[in-house]
């Protein structure tokens, strides 16, 4: 009878493993070092040996395991990897060498798509059926789901939403992607400190921030709940732009969520305002008041969680 799932998240520097029964239940976590030398060939094996060591500690045989889905840095079509900067890979078949090294079903996909199938199975996306995550971080990743499902696109790419351009984009900041404008660039991590020093450099208003020998994204929420003028301007243009492409992500797939994880939404509340604000002012009549917004809870957890639905469902 199979009991168990194993849920993997890839990682540039570490590797999270996770042990769950089919229902979901977390038995056991832990972790391994991501070896990126040598263009991550040393990758697949560890954790195949990770996974069989952990196996026999757990004393769990493989008739006992339905399954091991893992999440990936990169765009994933059919089980097969098109390039992950992070790990030094070129195109791998994930699906099938780790099958061949371990003799166990595995699934892939990218990680923001597990981290959102993760949400939606056991965190607060919980009980529906459709739904988008952002995850804001030093990029912006993303997972459309529908009807339970991670819509992958043609080349694995579906769920790029980092890289919308906004309105003017085009006259805006430069993008890793090699584009300027794109989403990631103003409302990340580090779009939220670009901006901020933007502010700080054509602006005289007077601000805490002017005081941080190292500007974060956290220190420009922390000084906007505080009143802090320069730092809601900051927040404003924040929630405009996630706003507006909150607003056209709703208007094509009309999910039941739109739910905001990653470094940056742990700022709170104060995230959903910001964006609501403007995707009042932006949205399709018919989802401005049944798109619900939420922050993501399962936190690094996420992606280990949503691997092993991916497992439980493939």
């Amino acid at each position: 009878m199979k009991k168990y799932l194993y849920g993997v998240d890839v990682g540039g520097t570490s590797i999270k493993i996770g042990l769950f029964t089919i229902a979901g239940e977390l038995i056991d976590k832990f972790d391994i070092r991501t070896r990126t030398e040598n263009n991550g060939i040393s990758i697949l094996p560890d954790i195949a040996d990770a996974l069989k060591q952990h196996m026999e500690k757990q004393t769990v045989s493989h008739d006992e395991i339905h399954g091991v889905g893992v999440g990936v840095p990169g765009p994933v079509r059919d089980g097969i990897v098109n390039r992950c900067v992070n790990l030094g890979w070129g195109v791998v078949n994930v699906k099938k060498d780790l099958e061949a090294l371990i003799n166990l079903p595995v699934s892939v996909s990218n990680d923001a798509n597990v981290a959102g199938l993760g949400e939606l199975w056991k965190g607060s996306g919980k009980g529906y059926e459709s739904m988008i995550l952002l995850t804001l971080g030093t990029g912006i990743g993303g997972a459309v789901i529908v009807d339970g499902k991670v819509i992958d696109g043609i080349s694995g790419a579906g769920g790029e939403i980092g890289h919308t351009p906004i309105p003017n984009g085009e006259n805006g900041y430069q993008c890793n992607c090699g584009k300027r404008g794109c989403l990631e660039t103003v409302a990340s991590a580090t779009g939220v400190v670009r901006v901020a020093k933007e502010y700080l450099s054509t602006s005289d208003e007077p601000s805490q921030l002017r005081n941080k020998p190292q500007l974060s994204a956290k220190a420009v929420f922390d000084a906007a709940k505080a009143g802090d003028k320069l730092a809601l301007h900051v927040v404003d243009q924040f929630g405009q732009n996630l706003g507006y492409v909150s607003a056209i992500l709703a208007g094509t797939l009309n999910p039941e969520a739109i739910v905001f994880g990653g470094g940056v939404a742990k700022a709170g509340s104060i995230i959903i305002e910001a964006v609501e604000k403007y995707f009042k002012q932006y949205a399709f009549y018919a989802v401005q008041d049944v798109t619900q917004f939420k922050l993501a809870t399962l936190g690094n957890d996420a992606g280990i969680f949503g691997a092993a639905y991916l497992a439980k469902t493939n």
